[in-house]
C-alpha cells in the first residue's frame, strides 16, 4: 500500500546538524533528476524575480533564500519537516510503535523537489511548488511525471495507492494499468482546511488499522468506523475510485 500525501508550504528547520545527502534518500535512483531541480531552482531563486516565477508572496524573501543553501542547511526527518492542516491530523508523534512502522512503510510525500519522500528521509527545508515552471525544465508535474512514476508503480506494488494528494500534486503521477484499478482518491467535500484536516485523519486511521485492507470496497468498509464514506467506482479504465470522507 501508498499513502500519497502532499507536501505542505510550512516547514520545519533546525539550526544545526547533519546536512542533505542526496544519495541518502529513498529511491536514489531519482538523485540525478533531484539534482537537476536543485540547481535550477537556485538559479530561478537568486533572481530578483524570484518571488513571481516561484509564484509566491514577494514578503517571503527569508523562504526563498531557503533555496540557496539546500546543500549546507541542516536536514530534518520528512517526519518532521512539512506542518499544518494535514500533518497536524495526521500527528506522528502520537501514533503507537506499531502505527509509526506502518506510516514508514505506507507514506509517501510527493515533494516539487524530490519527487517523492518517504517519512525516514532527511532534507532540507526548501519552498517550491509541483504549479511551478521551473526554468528550463518547465512545468514540474510534466517533468517528474516519468521519473517518478517507474519507482511508485514498483513501490505500491499489488496493493491500494490512496491518494490524498491535491490535484496539483496528483497531476505528477496519475497511477495506470493495472495499478489504476487499486487507485482510491479520497474527496472530501467543502472547505480546503477541511479537506486537509479530513485527509490527515484518513491518513492516521489507515496506519492505526489492525490489517491492510486489499481492495477498494475493503478500505472503506475499514475507515466507516470513524468516518461517513461513500465509494464510487471509476468513471472509465484508468481513473481512479472516489471515496467521499467526512468525519463522524
Amino acid at each position: 500500500m501508498l499513502i500519497l500525501l502532499p507536501p505542505s508550504e510550512s516547514k520545519s528547520s533546525r539550526a544545526r546538524g547533519r546536512r542533505w545527502r542526496p544519495e541518502s534518500l529513498s529511491w536514489p535512483e531519482l538523485t540525478p533528476a533531484r539534482l537537476d531541480v536543485v540547481r535550477e531552482l537556485a538559479a530561478v531563486s537568486g533572481r530578483p524575480d524570484a518571488a513571481d516565477a516561484l509564484g509566491v508572496s514577494p514578503g517571503l524573501t527569508d523562504e526563498i533564500a531557503r533555496n540557496l543553501r539546500l546543500d549546507t542547511a541542516p536536514a530534518v526527518p520528512v517526519a518532521e519537516l512539512y506542518t499544518g492542516v494535514l500533518y497536524d491530523a495526521l500527528d506522528l508523534a502520537s501514533l503507537d510503535a506499531a502505527g509509526l512502522r506502518r506510516a514508514r512503510r505506507f507514506v509517501v510525500v510527493q515533494s516539487a523537489l524530490h519527487g517523492a519522500l518517504r517519512l525516514t528521509d532527511r532534507v532540507a527545508p526548501y519552498r517550491l511548488s509541483m504549479g511551478v515552471r521551473l526554468g528550463s525544465l518547465g512545468p514540474l508535474a510534466t517533468w517528474w511525471r516519468p521519473r517518478v512514476g517507474p519507482v511508485l508503480t514498483a513501490a505500491a506494488g499489488s496493493g491500494l495507492v490512496v491518494d490524498c494528494r491535491s490535484s496539483t500534486y496528483a497531476a505528477a503521477w496519475p497511477p495506470s494499468g493495472e495499478l489504476a484499478r487499486r487507485w482510491v482518491h479520497v474527496r472530501v467535500p467543502g472547505a480546503t482546511h477541511m479537506a486537509k484536516h479530513t485527509r490527515g485523519l484518513v491518513a492516521r486511521a489507515i496506519c492505526e488499522l489492525p490489517a491492510t485492507p486489499r481492495s477498494p470496497r475493503a478500505l472503506a468498509d475499514a475507515l466507516a468506523a470513524g468516518f461517513e464514506v461513500a465509494l464510487e467506482p471509476p468513471e472509465r479504465v484508468g481513473r481512479s475510485w472516489i471515496l467521499d470522507t467526512y468525519p463522524r
